[in-house]
């Protein structure tokens, strides 16, 4: 995949498949220790550890629609490629933690990507999902949590036209404070 966006689309669409009702990503850009960690962490059904060991291999997936998994293993080439790792904690019934690691300045990294379409997309497509989103870029942080917008909300669903306009202004301003303005 040409941008990592892409990647966590896919990540969090198999919390959401593995009946996740809550789902946290956590994108860390820490530019002094010359890293990026991408963290998706679900309440969903979890992995044992033989599945754990699998899941990397293309040729290991649940899905019954089709015989091969691409995603964990994309994501994995992506991160070895780019001096860095993935990670995968889970336990039947307690949810999954994967970790994606890159060296930020490594040439081949790929690009962030529209991260703000992404969110929009993950959010108005699973209104009924608790999402939290949490980017860090060296001590600056933002951060969003559907429960905490529907609530302010009261009776106005996540998918109404106005909520997501100003989901997409919300977000932009957040990402570009985040940055220092740029």
């Amino acid at each position: 995949m040409r941008e990592l966006a892409l990647h966590i689309l896919d990540l969090v669409q198999n919390s959401i498949e593995a009946g996740a009702s809550r789902v946290q990503l956590e994108i860390v850009e820490d530019v002094d220790s010359d890293t990026l960690l991408i963290r998706v962490t679900d309440n969903g059904r979890g992995m044992d550890a033989e599945t754990r060991k699998k899941v990397t291999d293309p040729f290991v997936t649940s899905r019954t629609t089709r015989r091969v998994g691409l995603g964990l293993p994309l994501i994995d080439m992506s991160t070895k490629q780019c001096d860095g790792y993935l990670t995968i904690e889970s336990e039947p019934g307690q949810g999954t933690t994967i970790e994606a690691v890159y060296r930020y300045s490594h040439l081949d990294r790929p690009p962030l990507g529209n991260i703000i379409e992404t969110i929009k997309t993950l959010i108005i497509a699973n209104p009924a999902l608790d999402f939290i989103y949490r980017h860090t870029v060296n001590n600056n942080e933002f951060a969003l949590s559907t429960q905490q917008i529907a609530g302010a909300l009261e009776d106005m669903p996540l998918t109404h036209p106005d909520v997501i306009v100003w989901l997409d202004a919300f977000l932009s301003e957040g990402l570009k404070n985040l940055h220092g303005g740029v």
